[in-house]
């Protein structure tokens, strides 16, 4: 009888072990398929950068003023940078995000921006491995984690913060996924690794510290560790009420929020934007109300299913960021394809998580979710950034100008220059955006630029008269002048006269 018992009892056993076998090859390969397609995305999408880049397209504003932040911090001038009308400060005037002093040592072994394209791109994608352990430990399946990675890496706001084709690179991008192991790392109770991240999210952008305390206030109510979770809010709001309210205005050379001309609709300050929210209702409806302002809404809400709605405490972390992009007079600040999205993403695709964990069948949600985000994948980066890469492999006349016309430009001199052209040229302590010239003793400028148009020819022509430049090169509507001075205009004056 023991001995049929040992014979039932092994043969039950067999299949146990079979199961567990299986369970663990299929973590094993679900694991490695998320980290494999996560690689493959940051190669394409930085790939994509760099011809982007080299195809001159990737802007001044904002690659090439994070490059000038960087090269002088690397120099000695801590963050230094130079305003739309030639005065020198440090970028902490225009946004907090002290991040960017990371980059000077890089900058010092790679002095390329391409190294922030590339950097950008492989960040980025990494935050579908966060998804993925979130997903995998709150909703108890493999398939549906992987099924959530890659609709992260699919998700149009976390494309177009992995490769800007028009501005290149902003520090904001990076908190996408930093905030994603903020959370997940909160979530796990790890508190150096999550201390580490969060600090280097919150030196991004001068919101994010608020976005990190309000994932404090999620964790203190559900974990019931209330005065964890309020300190860490309280010190996130804090630190942004600081940023905003002093740091910015503080280093700005205008002395006040270099943004709060956007807000003028509903009372420009904090406190007129506080004043309006509480008297005025329907005015501050009416600006977030819009068709357009309605359509990014979806764009980002749709797509999850809203199951994020079933998260409402991690969802409060959104409200900031939506706040601030919903209530400026700012175009771009409402499309899901701008780094502004960035933030948002990232407590969306937390609360979706956790929202699906909520539900009956989560895997069959995740099934759901994968192809909804894949239907929307189609406003992709790509399709602007496609064609650039095509200029940059046949080297049209036009990018064989604007490469001759980089070349002529001294290192280090003060130089004018259009926005396509001066992410090639920020590697310096002093560069202007034409048409402001002042001491610059170059100019470059692709008069065909869409940022000026007619009007940069006109300025060109202007120049020409007045004698106080000379032109050294012009191509296919791209120009480049050197100053004469005094000695040498007289110099040529008297060789005209001869």
């Amino acid at each position: 009888m023991i001995a049929n018992v040992a014979i039932d009892s092994s043969v039950h056993a067999r299949p146990l072990g079979v199961s567990k076998l299986r369970g663990r090859s299929l973590r094993l390969s679900a694991s490695l398929s998320v980290r494999l397609v996560t690689m493959a995305y940051a190669v394409v999408f930085g790939a994509a950068g760099v011809l982007d880049y080299v195809g001159f397209r990737s802007a001044g504003y904002d690659l090439g003023n994070n490059v000038q932040a960087i090269w002088n911090t690397a120099h000695g001038r801590l963050l230094e940078t130079t305003a739309v009308y030639g005065q020198q400060f440090p970028r902490l005037g225009w946004h907090v995000d002290p991040l960017l002093v990371l980059f000077a040592p890089v900058w010092l072994v790679w002095s390329s921006p391409v190294i922030l394209l590339v950097l950008q791109a492989a960040v980025v994608s990494a935050g579908a491995l966060p998804v993925y352990w979130l997903a995998r430990k709150h909703l108890r399946s493999e398939r549906a984690a992987a099924f959530f990675a890659l609709a992260y890496l699919l998700y149009p706001a976390t494309q177009w913060n992995a490769l800007d084709p028009n501005l290149g690179f902003h520090p904001v991008s990076l908190a996408l996924p930093l905030l994603l192991y903020a959370l997940w790392w909160l979530d796990e109770e790890r508190w150096v690794r999550f201390g580490a991240v969060a600090l280097v999210a919150a030196a991004s952008n001068e919101q994010i510290p608020l976005i990190v305390g309000c994932f404090g206030l999620w964790y203190g109510v559900t974990r019931r560790r209330f005065v964890v979770g309020a300190a860490l809010f309280g010190a996130g709001l804090a630190v942004t009420a600081v940023d905003f309210l002093y740091v910015v205005p503080h280093f700005s050379p205008s002395g006040s929020n270099p943004f709060a001309y956007r807000y003028a609709a509903v009372g420009g300050t904090t406190a007129g934007i506080l004043k309006t929210v509480l008297l005025h209702p329907l005015r501050v409806a009416d600006v977030m109300l819009t068709g357009h302002k309605l359509t990014y809404l979806a764009l980002l809400f749709v797509p999850l299913l809203g199951l994020c709605l079933r998260a409402p405490l991690l969802l409060l972390a959104a409200v900031p960021p939506l706040a601030i992009n919903l209530l400026s007079s700012s175009h771009d600040q409402s499309l899901v394809s701008s780094h502004y999205a960035a933030a948002i993403a990232a407590v969306l695709f937390g609360a979706t998580i956790f929202g699906a964990a909520r539900s009956t069948d989560p895997v069959r949600l995740s099934c759901i979710v994968l192809p909804a985000v894949g239907l929307t994948a189609l406003l992709s980066p790509f399709w602007t950034a496609l064609p650039v890469a095509r200029y940059a492999v046949t080297a049209t006349p036009l990018v064989q100008a604007e490469r001759h016309a980089v070349r002529l430009i001294p290192r280090g001199v003060p130089v004018s220059a259009s926005n396509i052209l001066s992410s090639h040229l920020s590697d310096r302590r002093r560069i202007l955006l034409f048409p402001v010239i002042r001491d610059a003793e170059w100019i470059a400028v692709d008069t065909a630029d869409t940022e000026g148009a007619s009007s940069f020819r006109a300025v060109v022509q202007r120049l020409r008269e007045r004698g106080s430049f000379a032109t050294v090169y012009e191509s296919n509507g791209v120009v480049v002048m050197r100053r004469i001075h005094q000695s040498g205009l007289a110099a040529t004056r008297a060789a005209d006269e001869a």
